[in-house]
């Protein structure tokens, strides 16, 4: 016996399997349009003499490149807090970040004392350094994304034009997160004389959009290149690569020293804590000034990032005089308040008496002169080192965790 279908069923039927098709087609042009606007700012996998040069790599093992110390994370439980949890309050600002604009006619003049350092937000930053200058991950774009129209977005504009920056020297790179090789900025960059120092298979991407061979410097941990009176050396760094899951580890992930004449600056690039962070003090610090990544971090994944303790004990394993936190205070990519990770930095150095310096973005600071800036962002809840731990484990086994003595005092 067949079922009688009614004329209400069959418009229910009709209604549901046109539902169905206009959902496909509107999913299938999402990722269409996706495609065909990301696909240039996907960049490339390595190739050719540089696929066999980054082969040659002792961090390359089975087609892609590895950590020496595994990366642990609870994929699972970070995607059910991210669908079924309330975000944290205060991920965002509710009023505007107090910016300044760099003064482009102090920039154009030497710093008194040879090495000055201006932060434009997130991990973005120009160094100077013993008559040298060195573009620090710029990202320039108002969302880091393969798309202009879906991404984080930015929550204040670039604090100086890019054609209104002096001559730079060198551009390095540490990566090829969207937050730290950003397309729109490098095409913006191609009629620059600078070179672009980067790690291992990243000159694929510069290559496909139009940056010349002769101004691309790769390099693996440990190696160096000298640009103008500096020398810029790589250093290891606990993290990951990828634009689209393809290209997953496909380049490698760096830190660099800096080194000039009279000063030494270190920036670790995005890392997780690692063993090689000792070693990076002894063969090229003490180092006047770090930079060090600080924000964007999760206790679902903690060898992803430092996060702000293990980024203070970064900077005292690598011999650092003055620290920067950078990775913050730009845009979105973690669970926490905004202010979070710049309070953290200030507890846990005041503990280990190391001297932070936290400039607005878009100013100027010469850490071996200037006095610490005053506080500029809000005082809003947080959550402490005890509320809200992040430690690393030693190699990616989660009840093997890298032990510091804790500081949870709140007074910054």
């Amino acid at each position: 016996m067949t079922a009688r279908i009614t004329p209400r069923k069959s418009r229910l039927r009709r209604l549901l399997v046109w539902s169905s098709g206009a959902v496909l087609a509107a999913l299938g042009l999402l990722i269409g349009t996706f495609l065909v606007a990301g696909c240039t700012s996907f960049g490339s996998k390595p190739d050719g003499e540089r696929l066999v040069r980054a082969q040659q790599s002792p961090q390359w093992h089975d087609g892609q490149f590895r950590n020496p110390q595994p990366m642990w994370a609870d994929v699972r439980g970070a995607w059910l807090r991210f669908l079924f949890e309330p975000s944290t309050p205060g991920v965002v600002p509710d009023a505007p970040i107090p910016a300044v604009r760099t003064e482009t006619s102090a920039l154009a003049k030497p710093p008194v004392s040879g090495l000055r350092v201006t932060w434009f937000g997130h991990s973005s930053a120009l160094l100077e350094i013993d008559g040298s200058r060195v573009l620090i991950d710029p990202l320039w774009s108002e969302r880091p994304s393969p798309v202009t129209w879906a991404g984080p977005k930015r929550w204040y504009p670039p604090p100086v034009a890019l054609s209104e920056l002096p001559a730079i020297d060198a551009v390095v790179i540490s990566h090829d997160h969207y937050d730290h090789l950003d397309y729109a900025t490098v095409v913006a960059m191609k009629s620059w004389r600078t070179v672009f120092v980067v790690p291992l298979g990243v000159g694929a991407h510069l290559s496909r959009w139009g940056i010349p061979k002769s101004r691309i410097i790769e390099l693996d941990w440990w190696q160096s290149t000298h640009v103008g009176g500096i020398e810029v050396i790589a250093t290891p760094a606990r993290h990951r690569s990828g634009r689209i899951a393809t290209q997953a580890n496909k380049t490698l992930w760096a830190g660099y020293a800096i080194v000039g004449a009279q000063h030494r600056a270190w920036y670790s690039g995005d890392t997780g804590f690692h063993e090689d962070l000792a070693r990076i003090g002894e063969r090229h610090g003490p180092f006047d000034v770090t930079m060090i990544e600080s924000g964007q971090y999760d206790a679902s994944w903690p060898d992803t990032h430092l996060g702000p303790e293990l980024a203070v004990e970064a900077h005292r394993l690598v011999r650092g005089k003055a620290m920067i936190p950078v990775h913050w205070a730009l845009i979105k990519l973690a669970n926490h308040a905004w202010t979070e990770p710049v309070e953290r930095v200030l507890v846990a150095a005041r503990c280990r008496g190391v001297k932070v310096l936290v400039p607005r973005p878009g100013e100027s600071i010469e850490p071996t002169q200037s006095p610490r800036p005053p506080r500029w962002w809000p005082r809003m809840v947080w959550q402490s080192a005890g509320e809200r731990p992040v430690t690393a484990t030693k190699n990616g086994e989660p009840g093997d965790r890298v032990a510091l003595t804790p500081c949870l005092s709140r007074v910054a």
